[in-house]
This record gives C-alpha cells, sequence and structure tokens, in this order.
C-alpha cells in the first residue's frame, strides 16, 4: 500500500496511479515556528487587538475563530495610491529573519518524510496584502482608477513574498507550500477575469516558477469562486488548487483543467459549526464524493487553507467518510 504522500504524488502525475482518493490534509505535516512566519502574524494572539508588521491593524476576539483586519477609511495605510511609497513600509525580512531557524529546522527533521509532505502555510497573498494596506473599496477601485501605481505596488509585494520565499526553501526545502490568495466571493470574482490577468497572473507566475526551480508543490488556497481564470491557474504553474467551493462548477473545471491540476475541496464548510450532527457531516461529505469521486483531478476535503476544522469533531468524520468511499470504491483508504 502506498503512503499518504506516495498516494498523493501519484495523484499530481499526469498519468500516474494513485490507489484511491487522497483524504484531506492527511498526507501534509506543517512544519512550524520559521522567524519569517513569528515576525509577519506573530502578533496574532487571542484576544488582543495589535498592529502587524505592515501597520494594519488586527482584531482577534476571544469568541473569534481566527484574527481579522480591521481597516477603515481612518486607520489604513495607504492615505493615497499615487504616493504609496510614502505610506508603505516592508517588512525587513533579510534584516529580522536571516537568523532563528534552529526551532524550525529541528521541526522539519522531525517529520516522517516516507509518509508525509512537510509543508509551510504563506498566508496574505498579493491581492489580500493590498486589502489589507488600505480598504477593500479603495483597493478595487484603485484597480480600475491608477492602474500604474497599484501595479507598482504589487511589485514590491511580489518581491517581498518572493524574498519569504527563498527564506523558506533555503531553510527549509518544504516539500509544499501552501500559497494565500482569495480572489473572489461564493459566487464570483471579486474582479474581471481581464483585471486579474492584468494585474496578478505574471507576478504569480514568477512566484511559480521560483517555487517550481526548487522542487515545491504549488498549492494555491482560494476558497472562492475562481472558475473563469482556471485555465490560467494551471498555465502560471498552480499544481492544486484547494478550496474549491461547490458554487464552481466542479465538472466543468475538471474537464479544462483536471488533469493539470488538482482541485481540492467541495465539501460546503456550512458543516464545520459546534451543533453540525455527525450524520450531517457525513451526509455533506459523501454528496461531494458522489457528485465530483469520478472527475479527474478531484481531490475531497474542506475548502480551508490549512488543516484543522474550526470545530475539532467535525474532520475526523469527513476523513473517516472518505475513507469509507475510498474502501467501498477502491478497496482501500490512505490517510
Amino acid at each position: 500500500m502506498l503512503t499518504p504522500k506516495q498516494n498523493l504524488l501519484e495523484a499530481l502525475k499526469k498519468d500516474g496511479h494513485p490507489e484511491c482518493l487522497p483524504n484531506t490534509y492527511t498526507m501534509c505535516k506543517t512544519i512550524g515556528g520559521d522567524p519569517c512566519f513569528k515576525l509577519i502574524r506573530g502578533n496574532r494572539i487571542r484576544g488582543t487587538n495589535s498592529y502587524d508588521a505592515w501597520g494594519t491593524y488586527i482584531m482577534f476576539p476571544d469568541d473569534a475563530p481566527a484574527a481579522v483586519p480591521l481597516v477603515t477609511a481612518e486607520n489604513q495605510v495607504i492615505k493615497d495610491i499615487c504616493e504609496w511609497q510614502k505610506y508603505v513600509k516592508v517588512p525587513d525580512l533579510i534584516g529580522k529573519c536571516s537568523d532563528g531557524w534552529e526551532t524550525a529546522i529541528e521541526n522539519e527533521k522531525a517529520i516522517d518524510h516516507e509518509k508525509y509532505l512537510t509543508t509551510v502555510v504563506m498566508g496574505t497573498g498579493i491581492f489580500e496584502q493590498l486589502h489589507m494596506l488600505m480598504t477593500f473599496e479603495d483597493t478595487l477601485m484603485n484597480m480600475l482608477e491608477e492602474p500604474e501605481a497599484m501595479m507598482e505596488l504589487i511589485d514590491v509585494i511580489c518581491e517581498y513574498r518572493l524574498t519569504y520565499m527563498k527564506l523558506i526553501c533555503e531553510h527549509l526545502h518544504p516539500d509544499l507550500i501552501i500559497s494565500h490568495d482569495d480572489w473572489g466571493s461564493k459566487t464570483s470574482l471579486f474582479f474581471s477575469a481581464d483585471t486579474w490577468r492584468k494585474l496578478f497572473k505574471e507576478p504569480y507566475r514568477k512566484l511559480y516558477d521560483y517555487l517550481h526551480s526548487q522542487n515545491v508543490i504549488v498549492m494555491h488556497h482560494g476558497d472562492s469562486f475562481m472558475e473563469p481564470i482556471v485555465e490560467d491557474m494551471a498555465e502560471i504553474g498552480v499544481d492544486i488548487w484547494q478550496g474549491v467551493l461547490p458554487t464552481n462548477n466542479y465538472k466543468a473545471i475538471s474537464e479544462k483543467v483536471g488533469d493539470k491540476m488538482l482541485l481540492m475541496g467541495g465539501i460546503d464548510s456550512v458543516i464545520d459549526r459546534e451543533d453540525a450532527t455527525e450524520e450531517e457531516i457525513r451526509k455533506e461529505t459523501r454528496r461531494a464524493l458522489t457528485e465530483y469521486g469520478e472527475l479527474k483531478g478531484f481531490w475531497p476535503g474542506h475548502t480551508y487553507g490549512a488543516m484543522g476544522t474550526i470545530y475539532p469533531h467535525v474532520e475526523p468524520i469527513i476523513i473517516d467518510e472518505i475513507n469509507k468511499y475510498n474502501m467501498e470504491r477502491f478497496g482501500v483508504a490512505i490517510s
């Protein structure tokens, strides 16, 4: 029997032979403790409000599942996009994160490399960084009214993110990086596909070309509607689109890119609730498996951009239901 890692690697191959469907994140182990993460997101402590390394106000209420930025017209970092250089102070990753990797390196060594893919989660992609520096409305309006200034800022954020990736790869040599950037709502892109192509396509090609040069698998997290640009995503080097909501047309996407890019998701996060019953969780998981299980590239899982569900009882039931499906269909369950 293949290990979870081997099964996923087979699924990634165009002519691979996985023994069954990959099962959520069961083949991934996160490498914790890197200094870049501490610098960029270390301020996110439950029960506190603070400013991050870019100057964005971050709230993390005691009862919230995660920290959230609060960007208003009054507190936004960039007051005028045409003078963005005046306001933006890019975190000094080289100066502050070149040392202090010992803990992360030891964590990476402790992972069973035969069984698991060593994984790094990189939150806050280029678009997300833009709307953490200015209000969401200003971000979208500036794309239309000041595209040259926005492109300058995008290039700076891209270089910052490339530096981040280089530090990760040079010190930890991960198998897989989960690169976050949500480009849409549940039912539509936030901007036209052409606008995405003009502003974001080439910067992301640059980032993902680098990761492939380091033999890193590119998992792009976007739990949103991104159906109009799936062929572009495959073209620029996304190996796995993680977070495919069921509001996307899974069948149409699979027909376009299922042999080029794995499509992880399909299970509606509406079941991740404190009061969700086992029956309800299994029903939604089985629905996704029944509807998408035979499609090219389908990888069943919840749509969050990291391991685990908000309510801990939910994920084990999802994993078990996928195992049951795999046993019924393939005679083997790998998780």
